[in-house]
């Protein structure tokens, strides 16, 4: 499971990412960082990955944006955004994101927060697999009532 994470690279930051990396891996995940939005879309297009994690306010393009340009590329309009501020979630933003987070917050709520949307989408993408993999078989089931 990859679990992207993208913060800004501050001096305290680097600690916060550090120690976010380390929960997230410590869960199993697959954890790739990225300094800004640009590296994050560059990452993200070359890796696509279930879930990414980004801070609000980083150099070059911010968390908003950084959701708006995932949504305009197809290959990457369905990975979930957590995003986390030390701001309130502006009320008038449109919503790319799938869940806002509040810093500082609480690691077994963002862990919860991570394993439910990677779940999501696992369980979704086995659902189309096996949706996929009935429509292109030759073999249609028989009917029990039509059989000799």
């Amino acid at each position: 499971m990859a679990c992207h994470v993208y913060r800004p690279p501050c001096r305290d930051d680097r600690e916060n990412r550090w120690a976010l990396q380390l929960a997230l891996e410590s869960g199993g995940h697959h954890v790739v960082l990225a300094e800004n939005g640009c590296d994050a879309l560059q990452k993200a297009a070359r890796n696509i990955p279930q879930l990414v994690i980004t801070d609000w306010q980083m150099p070059e393009m911010d968390g908003a944006e950084l959701c708006r340009r995932l949504k305009c590329q197809p290959s990457l309009a369905g990975i979930p955004v957590v995003m986390l501020s030390a701001m309130p979630e502006p009320p008038d933003e449109p919503r790319g994101w799938a869940a806002f987070l509040r810093k500082p917050a609480p690691i077994d709520l963002l862990m919860h927060t991570v394993e439910l949307f990677i779940a999501q989408r696992l369980t979704s993408k086995r659902t189309e697999a096996a949706r996929e993999e009935r429509s292109t078989s030759r073999w249609r089931p028989v009917d029990s009532r039509c059989w000799p």
